[in-house]
């Protein structure tokens, strides 16, 4: 009970000084704060305390601490407007240093564009894309608390200019397994530029975030709820806790899992006139094969479309 209260003291802490201050600004690498594996976005999105995933890596390197093998994941995304993204990442336990450790790669490619000159006519075309790099690593103790650290590169690249930066997350982990309860705390992407766009800089996406996952004890359900963006300053202080997602994962069979999830804030950012369609809602599905667990989700964008993801995760 005693690191429940120190999780909820410091959240309460850090989103209530200057660190707020600079979390709601704009970013150059606002798709580090986009959904990286299926199973996070089948489920809103709600995924800080998450056990035995190597893709938490990208929500919390804490819990690198309860992946008990070594396993990889790889995944794809089909974004709007022809933009195609994708994962990779991998994790296992290190006898040396006595703790775990992981890696992980998310990339954007935004496709071709054309060059044109001031009056309209063609003179080239060009590319751009993201690419961040993540090492972590993740200790536990003997009474099930987990603590962790990720070590980011992130590079992001238009036609000939490029802009990079060097980021860090830092990440507490509590796992209650009598009452099969989670709950996870993580500070991520705060860090310096390294290189700016033509002498054009911007703030990190810094986020916070503290979530909390229950297995249902009469129920095939895991029910997860986050609270997203607890730095960013609002004029109201209740308002910082809309941005949540919450999500629930049914075990169908041994083989089969069924995910649904709601991310409310992006719900909010999506809502065209009075009508918000099915805007923020998400549908998942995972389905064991031998060692491999292929995942699939759709995430809804309302009106002007939606996200399509799939990812295969397997021990090695």
């Amino acid at each position: 009970m005693k690191y429940i209260i120190k999780i909820i003291c410091i959240t309460i802490i850090l989103s209530s000084t200057t660190f707020a201050e600079i979390g709601g600004k704009s970013s150059l690498y606002e798709f580090l704060r986009n959904e990286s594996s299926s199973r996070a976005a089948g489920l809103g999105g709600s995924f800080v305390s998450f056990a035995n995933d190597p893709n938490i890596i990208f929500y919390n390197p804490a819990g690198l601490a309860t992946v008990d093998t070594r396993i990889a994941s790889f995944g794809f995304l089909k974004h709007l407007m022809d933009v195609n993204a994708g994962y990779v990442s991998y994790v296992q336990p290190l006898d040396v240093l006595g703790g775990y450790v992981g890696a992980g790669i998310q990339y954007y490619n935004y496709g071709g564009f054309d060059e044109l000159n001031e009056v309209g006519e063609k003179t080239g075309d060009f590319s751009a894309g993201d690419i961040a790099l993540s090492l972590g690593y993740a200790r536990k103790n003997e009474n099930n608390f987990c603590y962790g650290l990720n070590v980011k590169l992130i590079y992001s690249s238009i036609a000939s200019m490029s802009s990079a930066a060097l980021a860090g997350d830092i990440a507490l982990f509590y796992s209650i397994p009598s009452d099969e309860i989670n709950i996870g705390f993580s500070i991520q992407n705060f860090g310096v530029g390294l290189k700016t766009y033509n002498g054009f800089s911007e703030e990190l996406p810094l986020d916070i975030k503290v979530g909390i996952s229950k297995k249902l004890e009469h129920l095939p359900l895991n029910i997860n709820l986050n609270f997203h963006h607890l730095n960013f300053s609002y004029n109201d202080f209740l308002e910082r806790f809309k941005a949540f997602s919450v999500g629930g994962e049914f075990t169908l069979s041994q083989y089969l899992k069924l995910r649904v999830g709601y991310n409310n804030l992006r719900r909010l950012d999506l809502k065209l006139g009075a009508s918000s369609g099915i805007a923020g809602f998400s549908l998942g599905l995972g389905a064991q094969i031998d060692k491999y667990l292929f995942d699939y989700a759709f995430t809804s964008y309302g009106a002007i479309g939606g996200l399509h993801r799939i990812n295969l995760t397997t021990s090695l």
